[in-house]
């Protein structure tokens, strides 16, 4: 899938996961000119989205299709043709059995690695400590990026700096949930 093709707009970028899509509609209103690509692996959210987006006439720049990210990824041309690639609160599978669909892995990193232009972000939260902490372990250990959070060397960020927030993010802010925001840039 050639990302070009797919949306229009000054710069593109990925959500992953964006299920009923707020996080989409929110960044869409907030950054005019940016093109948004939206993967949800539920059929039925995918193609709601889509067709609110187009209602709304946003169709032309952001897009969401029903895919798996771990199988659709690999698909997306060209290479380093992202700006910023975003995952809010991936990964609510807790049962040993369901290890298999956590989308943070090495397949994973590699395509961000491969998709994101040179100093493209990588933006990940979740409301879960351990698995942040997992995915700061991972994402250091993997060596294409860059830590760019609130502080040199960190990549842990205060708030959310993107000027829209997923649904869960503001279901954790009102019941005074701690976020664990992360932010990398492209080596």
């Amino acid at each position: 899938m050639e990302l070009g093709s797919l949306v229009t707009g000054s710069s593109l970028e990925l959500e992953i996961g964006c299920g009923r899509g707020g996080f989409v509609f929110e960044r869409a209103v907030a950054v005019p000119g940016v093109g948004i690509i939206g993967l949800e692996v539920r059929r039925k959210w995918a193609t709601i989205v889509d067709e609110r987006l187009a209602k709304q006439g946003l169709g032309p720049r952001v897009r969401v299709f029903a895919e798996d990210a771990k199988l659709a990824m690999p698909r997306l041309r060209p290479s380093g043709g992202l700006a910023r690639i975003f995952m809010h609160f991936p990964d609510p599978w807790w049962k040993k059995r369901h290890t298999k669909r956590l989308v943070m892995g090495d397949v994973f990193l590699n395509e961000v690695a491969r998709l994101l232009a040179e100093g493209g972000e990588l933006f990940v939260q979740t409301d879960v400590e351990d698995r942040a902490t997992s995915y700061a372990e991972q994402i250091a250990s993997h060596g294409a990026f860059v830590p760019a959070g609130d502080a040199a060397g960190s990549p842990w960020l205060a708030e959310n700096p993107y000027e829209a927030r997923s649904p869960r993010e503001h279901r954790a802010i009102k019941d005074g949930l701690p976020v664990h925001r992360m932010r990398y840039t492209r080596r």
